[in-house]
């Protein structure tokens, strides 16, 4: 399994435009279900909002946006472009948008929405994900000191070390592509 990029934690930032407040939301998922979920609780949670627009990419490869009542083309697929473009997957994003009175046009909801997303990606903070395997290499105590030095040579991390009838080293690596 490849390294991926996600992000770190849940966050959400804010701005106003044109006097309609619009407020990003991203969150690391695993599964579809996990994102439906979030989508539902943004939903519910600003039940009152004139539009909650949102996207996810998940590794398995499945992409879903909604405009969620505003016009085709200028909500959900900028916050979907967002996310392709960051290189994200398990991400789930909501835009949520309190209409402020003034239409913002197809060009101005194109940049609203890319913008929630784009500083809700932001302030999750973007990681890179990598599948680490464990181990445990069991040696004699004259060993010791050699397993050590071909462990940091492999890049392996030392997690633990039990002194027992032999020395067993338990540590965790990076997995081959």
């Amino acid at each position: 399994m490849a390294e991926y990029k996600t992000v770190r934690k849940n966050a959400q930032d804010q701005f106003v435009e044109k006097r309609s407040r619009f407020i990003g939301y991203a969150c690391p998922v695993q599964t579809e279900q996990e994102a439906l979920d979030f989508i539902t609780s943004k939903k519910s949670e600003h039940w009152d909002a004139s539009h909650n627009v949102y996207a996810y990419i998940l590794r398995d490869g499945t992409m879903r946006f909604s405009d969620d009542g505003e016009p085709q083309g200028t909500a959900g697929m900028p916050v979907l472009d967002v996310l392709r473009k960051s290189g994200v997957t398990d991400v789930v994003t909501v835009a949520t948008r309190y209409f402020g009175g003034t239409l913002l046009g197809t060009g101005g909801l194109v940049r609203a929405y890319g913008g929630a997303a784009a500083l809700a990606l932001q302030k999750a903070r973007i990681v890179t994900m990598q599948v680490v395997v464990p181990g445990v290499w069991r040696v004699s105590y004259a060993q010791y000191e050699q397993a050590l030095r071909i462990l940091a040579e492999c890049g392996a991390r030392l997690e633990d070390t039990r002194f027992e009838a032999d020395v067993a080293l338990c540590f965790a690596m990076l997995e081959e592509g």
